[in-house]
């Protein structure tokens, strides 16, 4: 098999300065007739309406600027960024990097959608409350659970959401008190630890034996009168499926627990396993990652919290309900664990989830699934077999992976002095996205994540392996090439290019001013 040509890739550099930098006073992109006088009879002075203080003692310091260089600043840095709509971004695993059918977004844009308010009246609102409700419908069949909720703004707040109904349902039995550990697995996503330990719970990690996953017998030893339930993420961030995991639910219920699964990474079980057939009371799916909405974290970010008939009553309000004539906003919280999220939640995620999942349908998810599983394997096969330096753990006892797989640069380290952060910035001179290596802690060493999902066709696995191919063999014949990199980006390699501390965070351009002394 010959290698594809690997593309002489060079991104822009503008060095270009932060908008405020480039703010000239009395600039402006548009003029506005001042009509103020004409309105004042009909109006009043509106700023009567304006309570003292809620009012501004001074304008904001906006940056002035007019159309033109507004335009030239995003565009310029439009052009040093890489994003999947420009490059092939299969390393970025665990965050299930795909393509967002550019039809969705046209929904998303429309008027009938963006003009909408989250105060408005329902009967007004008919069109996005059917869409609401039906896709609840539709993710309680994928599910297979009973209620569903997409108040919360990504995985992380779907995993605290979760945690939040658990710690409701035994306050409501009279078991807080009692019930006061989490069992997690130390390779789920590490909210399956926060999000319990946030709502006061004390959290049990297990490790995994040799299989990749933890032994039924660790589980049973850590059982008790005090479980509340367990956290587990399936498949783990290392693409290792638990196919024990029935056993892990059915040991945990009959201790009195619940099951939370974390179903995050779908990409490889469309169609094929099911949170209910697994046990799970609750669970959550990330429609900004496996449904094909942009992956966009805790900002419009959607998590679709899925969870058992008994547990419905706690689920976030509000919630869409349908009579028979028309669909309408249900706040009663009698039993509701209360707001997670401002209104519905990021309903743009909902409406391209709900346009994507309408396009594709039943054989069409499941065989977004079988590409994604099929990807992953081809991948790992030349990986393994082609890239010196690189293994993959537990490769023995469980040598197939679903969507993903956790690899480790150890060996090239060992050999070579290059790590898996040498070949990530590396990686960008071929045109490709920073990886994401992996979610604390650091079991496997120098850990390397890539997933090709159903997005990516041979030949884009095929450019992506050859990438990786020549900077394990430039490791190790002229290392000093990848210690460097990247040599063809808009900066060079940082020193350190992670945030240590709180105080080097500056938020704001104003904060940033502070911090280095200017006014």
């Amino acid at each position: 098999m010959s290698d594809p040509k690997l593309r002489n890739f060079h991104e822009a550099k503008w060095d270009e300065p932060v908008i405020f930098e480039q703010s000239v006073p009395g600039s402006r992109s548009i003029l506005f007739p001042d009509v103020s006088q004409k309105a004042m009879p009909v109006t009043g002075d509106v700023s009567d309406l304006i309570p003292d203080h809620l009012k501004r003692q001074k304008s904001p310091a906006l940056p002035e600027m007019a159309q033109p260089q507004v335009l030239r600043h995003y565009l310029r840095l439009s052009q040093e960024t890489i994003g999947q709509d420009i490059n092939i971004d299969i390393g970025l695993g665990t965050c299930t990097m795909k393509y967002s059918p550019k039809i969705n977004e046209q929904f998303v844009r429309s008027s009938k959608f963006t003009e909408m308010h989250p105060y408005q009246d329902d009967d007004t609102a008919q069109g996005i409350l059917k869409i609401i409700y039906d896709f609840e419908q539709i993710m309680k069949e994928i599910s297979g659970l009973d209620a569903v909720s997409f108040q919360a703004g990504g995985g992380g707040q779907g995993i605290y959401a979760n945690a939040a109904v658990l710690k409701k349902y035994f306050e409501d039995k009279g078991e807080a008190d009692q019930r006061t550990q989490i069992i997690t697995t130390i390779l789920s996503h590490p909210l399956d630890s926060a999000a319990p330990a946030t709502k006061g719970f004390e959290v049990i990690s297990l490790y995994p034996d040799e299989n990749g996953y933890p032994s039924l017998e660790n589980l049973k030893a850590v059982v008790s009168e005090k479980t509340a339930g367990i956290f587990i993420t399936n498949p783990e961030d290392t693409g290792v499926f638990n196919p024990i995991i029935r056993e892990f639910v059915d040991v945990v219920h009959e201790a009195g627990g619940l099951c939370v699964c974390d179903m995050a990474d779908y990409n490889g079980l469309f169609g094929l396993v099911r949170a209910k057939e697994l046990g799970a009371d609750m669970c959550h799916f990330n429609l900004h990652k496996a449904f094909a909405s942009p992956h966009a974290c805790m900002g419009p970010g959607c998590a679709a919290q899925c969870v058992s008939a008994e547990l419905e009553k706690y689920l976030p309000r509000p919630r869409v309900r349908f009579d028979g004539t028309r669909y309408y906003t249900d706040y009663d919280d009698e039993s509701s664990v209360g707001k997670i999220r401002q209104f519905q939640g990021s309903l743009a995620a909902v409406l391209r989830a709900y346009s994507w999942v309408m396009s594709l349908g039943v054989d069409g998810l499941k065989a977004v699934a079988e590409t994604a599983i099929l990807n992953n394997n081809y991948m790992m096969k030349r990986v393994l077999n082609e890239v010196r330096g690189i293994s993959m753990s537990w490769a023995e006892e469980a040598p197939n992976r679903l969507e993903q797989v956790r690899y480790s640069f150890e060996t090239l380290l060992q050999e070579t002095g290059v790590d898996a952060e040498h070949v990530n910035r590396h990686m960008l001179d071929f045109g490709f996205q920073r990886f994401f290596p992996s979610h604390h802690p650091l079991i496997v060493p120098e850990p390397y994540t890539p997933e090709p999902t159903e997005s990516y066709s041979k030949a884009d696995i095929d450019e992506y392996v050859a990438a990786l191919k020549k900077i394990s063999d430039e490791a190790y014949s002229t290392p000093e090439v990848v210690l460097t990199a990247p040599h063809n980006g808009p900066i060079s390699a940082l020193e350190n290019d992670h945030i240590e501390t709180v105080d080097q965070l500056a938020v704001t351009w104003r904060s940033y001013l502070k911090q280095h002394g200017r006014p």
